[in-house]
Order: structure tokens, then C-alpha cells, then sequence
């Protein structure tokens, strides 16, 4: 008799379709967001054949959010909050209040009355947390000065959104909706307000929580959770690390909901940024980043299960207007009130695009709406359809704003005598028998060091545009962006350089690098970093000459140190081991 385990079946039918679509979408030249959407569509209950339980998919959504959000807060600390709440908190309440008048214009349009229009038009205003952390995140602009502003951004509208959920059941009554509490009779205007039961009460008792929630989390948090974790780091067990760090993101995000009436997120986030200032928040981001993409995948995969395929056959005007209001509407406010606010063109540009799209708040939204009887089930279908429309369209839109930024940034700052053009970012490098190192952090600045102190040319791939400019302002020759862009090592030159140095971590991102130097120059001398024994096979098989190995190279200067002391018997042999250059020597296997 088969098991009923609607949790397992959920979660394989959603990663397994997931993964095909995604392969499928990669392969398409399309995002794969594209390809969770469509495998999310196709378990969900408005198409033929199986149907996971969209409960625990949502559920399993949330846990993403969760960690996504933690993982934003240890690389996102208060000062950078603070240093972006002049442009942040404005135009993130700026930006709202458009977008929620042009929805509830479109509601009236419909036939729709106030209070549908109001939760129509809220729900319209915010931005999805997943989709615009993946977006500059893909892009390396979390920790640029227009993705601070853009989170900063986004956390204004999650604050704002949950005094709405607050709110929304103490006004549902006066809205036309279900009401929670019954008005007393004689109560209005200024009344109603002002009872114990009325909006000012529920509004001042949201704030207190918040404001309790915040203040733990800033005079107590700030000093439990990194103790805690210097405490597990301390007891030498990866594994008990690892799950401190998910128990304190899944702990904290439950307890502010459960306790201080604090959105999952919020909660999530702010665990995150006390534990940013702990030398530990590093490898605590490494060890959630597993789960965090594999829970993000749920989350899209959960959107497309909600989506009925259909109302883009019953409702094309209704639908086709909705998306302008979030893809248009949305992203023009925002990009002008940045610019009010006297940031360059390429920030509006990022930041517009970053929020032009909806997501989980917009369904929680919904969800409430109709729960109320504010908003009819016709506006929580039109919020679904619009919300993965407008993801499938935001990487577009995200592309083609990448294309026109530059243009639109030199035309902005053009002086009235012309001047000669300043060279594009890539153009081709005039270094030959030189090397290109690949990464500029802990390890490649070090590389770098090395290199000038020998006197080598050498040109840097780095995708942190302020370690990129700090380069150039020292007279190096650096570009921005991701190693393996074609155009980008083109401008490198591999084929005159003499040297490839890739400093990357990742192993799968250094593959696609090595391969291509490879495939430029088959006699360039390529130097790799590896950390474990699968990655040094993984890079050989790519190409690389030489694979350097940290715990080897480690264990090689201890045991130098070691024989300074004791010389080592000529006459014995070496237990276990080969020699020291078995790990960087290509075409040899580790051990």
C-alpha cells in the first residue's frame, strides 16, 4: 500500500520538473526563472494530470524567503540601511502611493469599488523580495551603492506592507468589506478613530511591536546570536554550525511573526544584519547558500501553481493593464523619483527595474483581500497572472536597460565643449605576454601583490565595480564583471597573454574561465584554485595546468616549518603521500 506523503511528492514534482524546465529555458537563451514558472503551471490545479499540495509548496516558498532575506541581512548592515534612508524611505512610500493610485484607477475602470481598488493597488506596489534580490545578485549589485539603495528600498515597502495587513481588517468594515470587529453605533469620524478598537489603536499597537521587535533585536540580538555562533564555531563541528545558523534564521523569522506580529522576512533580515558584524556572518552566508537556492526555487515553483492560464483568454484588456501598471507605472515612478533625488541615471535605471514586478506580498495581499470581501476573486487572478508576467518580463526588461544605461548615462553627462569619448569599460587591453588574474579578494589581491612585486603586467576580472575602480585609481588595469563573459576575456587578450590566474572560488565558475583560456591560447600557462579534491579533478578535466589545493599547501608550509626543526630521514620513506607537486601538475588525478 503506497505511502501518503504529500510533502515528498510536492517537493520532488517541484524540483524535479523544475530542473527540466530550467535546463529547457537555460537552453532557449531564457531566464530559468522561466522554466520554474512553467513547472510550477503544470503541478498546479488549473492543468491536466497531477496536483501538488499548494499549501506545503507555499509553506516551503516561505522558508526561502526566509533564508534569502537572512542571507541579504549578513551582507547588509545598519549604516548601510541608515546611509540610504534619505532616497529609501520617500521614494519607497513615493513609488507605493503611485502604483496603488494607478491601480485603483484600473479598479474603477473595472466597476470595482473603493476598497477593492485600495487592496487592487496595494497589492500592485510592492516588489517581489526574491525576484529583486536574484536580479542584482546575478548582476553583483548587492553590494554597490544601487543595491543597498534598492534593498533599503524594499525593506521600506515590506514595513509598509505590514501595517497594511495590520489595517486592512480594522478598515475592512468601513471599505465595504467584511468587518472584524462591529462598530459601535454611535461612533464616526474622529470616534472611530480614536476607540480602543479603531485604526489609530491598531496602527499605535503595530508600531510598538515593531518597534519592541527592532529594539531586542538591536540591544539584545546583536550580542546573542554571535555568540552563539562563536560558541558552535568554537566546538569545531561544521555540522552543529551549519545548523545554528539555520536555527537561528528559521528561529528569529518565526519568533518576530509569532510574537511581535513581524513578517517572516523582516524577522529573517534582521538576524541577519546583527550578525553581520561577526567575523562568522562570511561563512554563515556560505553555509545557507544550498537551501537558499533550492528553497527559492520552491518559491517560484509555488507562483506558477497559483496562476489559472486561462484569464489570459478571458480577461486580455484587464490583464494587459494590470502588467503596464506594474512593468510601466512602477518603474517610472521610481526612476524619476530617484533622480528627483539627484542619483545618476544608471541607479534609477537599476532601481526602476529592480522593483518593476510584484510577488509574495502581492499574493498575501490578494489572499487577505478576498478573505475580507474587499477584493473579488476576478482581482486575485489578475494579481497572480500580472505577478508572473511581470517576473518573466523583468530579466528582459533588466537586459534591455543594461544595453541602453551606458548610452543614456553619456548623453546625461555630455559637457557643452565636446570632448574626446572616454574609452569604453572593455575595450581591448594593450598588455601582451602578460596575466590575466581572475578575482581580486582575500587570495587574488594577494596574486596581485605578488605580480607587481616581480615586476609582471597583469590586468584584473573582478566583478565588484568598487574594487574594480580602486584598481584603476592605482594605475591597474581592471574590468567588471563575471569571468566567463565572452566579450570580457576577449578584451583581456588571452590569446597574447602568457598567464591565466584564476583566484575564483567557485569551481563551476572557473571551469567555464579555464576552458575558454584554454580554447584561446592551447599553450597558456593556466594556475587554478581548488578546496577540496573533487574540485582539483573538476578543473583539471577543464584544463588547467596547475591546481593549487589550500589544505595541501597549508599542510606543505607546516610540515616546511616542521623540518627547520627536525630534518626529515633521507632514508625513510614518505607515509601515505606523493609529493608535494602530485595536485598541481595537470593530467595527474588526486589521490
Amino acid at each position: 500500500m503506497p505511502h501518503h506523503t504529500p510533502l515528498i511528492a510536492t517537493v520532488v514534482a517541484g524540483l524535479g520538473l523544475a530542473f527540466v524546465f530550467g535546463v529547457l529555458a537555460q537552453r532557449l537563451r531564457l531566464s530559468p526563472l522561466v522554466g520554474y514558472l512553467v513547472a510550477g503551471t503544470l503541478i498546479g490545479p488549473f492543468t491536466p494530470g497531477y496536483v501538488a499540495d499548494q499549501g506545503l509548496a507555499q509553506q516551503l516558498a516561505e522558508i526561502g524567503v526566509i533564508l534569502l532575506m537572512f542571507g541579504v541581512g549578513l551582507h547588509f548592515s545598519l549604516a548601510d540601511l541608515l546611509a540610504v534612508r534619505a532616497v529609501a524611505i520617500p521614494g519607497a512610500v513615493g513609488q507605493m502611493a503611485v502604483a496603488t493610485l494607478l491601480g485603483m484607477g484600473l479598479a474603477a475602470w473595472l466597476g470595482w469599488p473603493l476598497g477593492a481598488g485600495l487592496v487592487f493597488g496595494l497589492a500592485l506596489s510592492v516588489a517581489s523580495t526574491v525576484v529583486l534580490l536574484r536580479a542584482l545578485r546575478e548582476r553583483r549589485l548587492l553590494d554597490t551603492e544601487r543595491g543597498r539603495i534598492a534593498v533599503g528600498w524594499l525593506i521600506v515597502e515590506d514595513l509598509a506592507t505590514v501595517l497594511a495587513l495590520v489595517l486592512l481588517p480594522a478598515v475592512s468594515g468601513l471599505l465595504g468589506g467584511r468587518a472584524e470587529t462591529p462598530p459601535a453605533p454611535e461612533a464616526g469620524g474622529l470616534a472611530a478613530w480614536l476607540r480602543p478598537d479603531g485604526i489609530a489603536a491598531a496602527l499605535g499597537w503595530t508600531l510598538v511591536k515593531v518597534a519592541a521587535f527592532v529594539g531586542l533585536m538591536l540591544l539584545v540580538g546583536r550580542r546573542v546570536i554571535p555568540w552563539i555562533l562563536h560558541y558552535t564555531a568554537h566546538t569545531g563541528s561544521r555540522e552543529l554550525f551549519r545548523l545554528a545558523v539555520l536555527a537561528v534564521a528559521l528561529g528569529v523569522a518565526f519568533g518576530s511573526a509569532e510574537l511581535f506580529g513581524v513578517s517572516f522576512a523582516l524577522g529573517a533580515f534582521f538576524a541577519g544584519m546583527v550578525l553581520a558584524e561577526s567575523p562568522l556572518s562570511h561563512q554563515a552566508a556560505q553555509e545557507t547558500l544550498p537551501l537558499r537556492d533550492a528553497f527559492a526555487v520552491l518559491f517560484f515553483v509555488s507562483v506558477g501553481m497559483l496562476c489559472d492560464p486561462t484569464i489570459v483568454l478571458r480577461e486580455p484588456g484587464p490583464l494587459a493593464a494590470t502588467v503596464l501598471v506594474i512593468v510601466l507605472g512602477k518603474s517610472v515612478a521610481a526612476l524619476l523619483i530617484v533622480r528627483a533625488f539627484g542619483h545618476p541615471l544608471s541607479t534609477a535605471i537599476t532601481i526602476s527595474a529592480s522593483l518593476a514586478q510584484i510577488g509574495e506580498f502581492s499574493f498575501i495581499l490578494a489572499g487577505l483581500g478576498v478573505g475580507l470581501g474587499l477584493l473579488p476573486e476576478a482581482g486575485r487572478d489578475l494579481i497572480l497572472a500580472g505577478a508572473i508576467l511581470s517576473i518573466l518580463l523583468n530579466p528582459l526588461l533588466f537586459s534591455a536597460l543594461d544595453r541602453i544605461a551606458p548610452r543614456l548615462s553619456a548623453r546625461e553627462g555630455r559637457a557643452p565643449v565636446p570632448a574626446a569619448p572616454a574609452p569604453p569599460i572593455r575595450a581591448a587591453t594593450d598588455l601582451s605576454d602578460h596575466a590575466v588574474l581572475a578575482g581580486y579578494g582575500r587570495v587574488g589581491s594577494l596574486i596581485g601583490a605578488g605580480l607587481r612585486a616581480r615586476d609582471i603586467p597583469f590586468l584584473v576580472i573582478e566583478e565588484r565595480a568598487e574594487t574594480v575602480a580602486r584598481l584603476r585609481a592605482e594605475g591597474i588595469e581592471a574590468f567588471a564583471g563575471s569571468a566567463g563573459e565572452a566579450d570580457l576575456l576577449r578584451a583581456a587578450n588571452l590569446p597574447g597573454a602568457r598567464w591565466l590566474i584564476s583566484a575564483i572560488p567557485d569551481p563551476f565558475e572557473a571551469s567555464s574561465l579555464i576552458e575558454a583560456g584554454r580554447a584561446a591560447r592551447p599553450d597558456l600557462t593556466i594556475i587554478a584554485r581548488a578546496h577540496s579534491d573533487a574540485g582539483v579533478a573538476h578543473l583539471q578535466r577543464y584544463g588547467a595546468d596547475h591546481i593549487v589545493l589550500g589544505e595541501r599547501e597549508v599542510a606543505r608550509e607546516m610540515v616546511r616549518r616542521l623540518d627547520a626543526e627536525v630534518p626529515p630521514d633521507p632514508d625513510a620513506d614518505a607515509p601515505g603521500e606523493p609529493d608535494g607537486d602530485a595536485y598541481e601538475r595537470a593530467g595527474r588525478a588526486p589521490p
